[in-house]
């Protein structure tokens, strides 16, 4: 089972996949994220810093996607593993799809189109929703620098952009206010994930 954690910057993601990392222990679940650890992955980060080309930065978050699913995401699931992704493909459809503005006609079905023939979607998605405000608040209190994607503007844009993805699929997304306790989330998003092992 292919779960994954998504989110706007700010909203507990990393936080959550610590705790059920211990929280979910017994069944031994492979944790992984995207972008991922691959000098492709690198390439991601180094590109964002950077404010390369939104059509190369596009392009090297699908190369990463390639590389993940390949390397990670099948492998586990052939051998019937849980699998919990901190980020996945929602995220690049909601972030590039606001900085692809411009560039494509339609950001979200030209990525879709490029990886349909080989990705794996998620069984379950949790996302969690949290006011911009209180993730700017956030994410300045943890960081000295911010990446582009990390502004008002921005990140408004990319949670409206998630929202329509729920209404898209809402049989695999379960929407989580993130601005309850964190040990409140842990608890839930593991209750439902056991829930959903079969």
């Amino acid at each position: 089972m292919l779960v994954t954690i998504e989110g706007i910057d700010g909203t507990g993601k990393s936080t959550l996949i610590e705790g059920l990392k211990t929280e979910l222990a017994d069944l031994n679940p492979v944790f992984t994220r995207e972008p991922g650890s691959s000098w492709v992955g690198e390439a991601v980060r180094r590109g964002i810093k950077e404010e390369i080309n939104p059509i190369a930065e596009a392009l090297l978050f699908v190369a990463d996607h390639a590389v993940h699913v390949n390397t990670v995401i099948k492998p586990a699931l052939r051998e019937k593993k849980l699998v919990i992704s901190d980020r996945y493909s929602d995220s690049r459809y909601v972030y590039q799809s606001k900085t692809l503005k411009g560039h494509i006609a339609d950001p979200v079905r030209w990525l879709k189109d490029m990886q349909s023939e080989w990705t794996v979607v998620p069984d379950i998605t949790f996302l969690l929703v949290l006011p911009v405000e209180e993730s700017l608040r956030r994410i300045n209190a943890e960081r000295e620098s911010t990446e582009h994607f990390e502004s008002d503007g921005v990140l408004r844009e990319v949670q409206a952009n998630y929202m329509k993805l729920t209404e898209e699929d809402p049989k695999r997304f379960v929407i989580v206010d993130a601005k309850k306790d964190k040990e409140e989330i842990l608890k839930f998003v593991a209750s439902v994930i056991r829930s959903k092992i079969v």
